[in-house]
């Protein structure tokens, strides 16, 4: 780069038009582009070859700011150091704040809300330890910092959560604020390192053991949420989180007290009916008082039911969040089979499982209505039983 410096001036610089470059010396050059954009940049050789880094928009940055800015990049070469790597260290990021980032980028192609609000709470709720690091600094270390507390005692949300950090790290290397191997990583760095996981099986539930659902109950009518009325309604109807919450008013008979579930709602797309416990009809007399939409548990929004992380974040609030909504069905079969007499078959139909081949199927063609709901009866009390009570549960006849 040339000695001699400060050959521009202001007036020079707002006559220039046309595309070119003016020089200003030191390596600081005006770039103008063929819109008259006026932009700074630095140049400066490193080992023989040519670098050039952006040092603002002109008139945002002036001719002086510009030259401070030459001014310190040219110390930092005379140093033997990179301008731009520096700039960028000086930008780089803190774990929280990249992502943040990644999940801005990400979370336009994630289409399920459940998804989005896992990611964002892992990374924010258990990322305690590395959040305040800058990206480039977290190490194996900071990272099993993390990890050791839950990876024992929560083993998929563990395992999930160092797949999302990895990923975030993974974003930072992209974007130049690291280098070098991801200390996240799994296969042949944290797999020597971590012991072997207790693995679930593939799509079952955490489900809360039956025998503390009537603690569970007892807390959910303490709550004023409506999430908490709609949870309740879940468990004392064996339904799934989706029926539930898209629930509408007009799917209730309330004189029958049937609650029918269209077939577009359900798994396998057959309509299903539902029999209503008195419990469940004496919740749902106060939501009807009050009714101000179509959906018996309408969310915020107008026009739309409770969101689908409604549950995830009552049951989070209320210390249950180890269990999942879907858990209560699977805690239902259990008290069903190992506590009532009912039919195997009765029990598959309240859950609206598909029972028996295809023969059988045909020539079963009633859904056992009344038998579910002598079962529904039995489960809505034992729901309401204290757990020290010694009164023993009606059987099915």
């Amino acid at each position: 780069m040339t000695r001699a410096t400060n050959k521009l001036s202001a007036t020079a610089i707002a006559k220039r038009k046309g595309r070119g470059r003016l020089g200003d010396g030191g390596g600081l050059w005006l770039n103008i582009s063929h819109s008259d954009a006026k932009s700074w940049v630095f140049r400066w050789v490193t080992a023989g070859v040519a670098r050039e880094m952006g040092l603002g928009r002109f008139p945002d940055v002036s001719l002086a700011m510009a030259r401070d800015r030459a001014a310190q990049c040219r110390r930092l070469v005379a140093d033997g150091l990179d301008p731009k790597a520096e700039r960028d260290r000086e930008n780089e990021p803190t774990f929280a704040e990249c992502a943040e980032m990644f999940l801005a980028q990400m979370e336009k192609q994630w289409l399920n809300e459940k998804h989005r609000y896992q990611w964002r709470m892992t990374l924010t709720d258990y990322c305690g330890p590395i959040r305040s690091l800058r990206v480039s600094r977290i190490g194996t270390d900071d990272v099993l910092k993390v990890l050791n507390p839950i990876w024992q005692d929560k083993h998929e949300t563990a395992s999930r959560l160092r797949g999302r950090i990895e990923r975030v790290l993974d974003y930072a290397k992209a974007r130049g604020w690291r280098d070098g191997e991801n200390p996240a990583l799994w296969r042949g760095h944290l797999k020597n390192v971590l012991p072997a996981r207790q693995k679930l099986t593939r799509g079952h539930h955490a489900a809360m053991p039956y025998e503390q659902l009537p603690e569970l109950i007892r807390r959910l009518r303490d709550a004023e949420a409506l999430s908490a009325r709609a949870l309740e309604f879940l468990i004392l109807t064996a339904a799934r989180s989706g029926e539930v919450l898209g629930a509408r008013w007009d799917e209730i008979d309330l004189e029958r007290k049937i609650w029918t579930v269209p077939a577009e709602r359900m798994k396998l797309k057959k309509e299903h009916r539902v029999p209503l416990s008195e419990r469940a009809m004496e919740l749902l007399t106060p939501l009807l008082e009050l009714r101000t939409s179509e959906y018996i548990f309408p969310g915020q929004k107008p026009g739309r039911p409770l969101s689908g992380m409604a549950f995830a974040m009552l049951m989070r609030r209320m210390k249950a969040d180890q269990y999942t909504p879907h858990g209560f069905r699977s805690a239902f079969r259990d008290w069903a089979g190992d506590k009532t007499s009912f039919q195997r078959e009765v029990a598959e139909a309240a859950l609206a499982h598909k029972v028996g081949d295809a023969t059988e199927l045909a020539y079963r063609r009633s859904d056992a209505l009344e038998k579910r709901r002598a079962l529904m009866e039995a489960w809505a009390r034992f729901c309401d039983v204290p757990p020290t009570s010694n009164i023993i549960l009606l059987q099915a006849k």
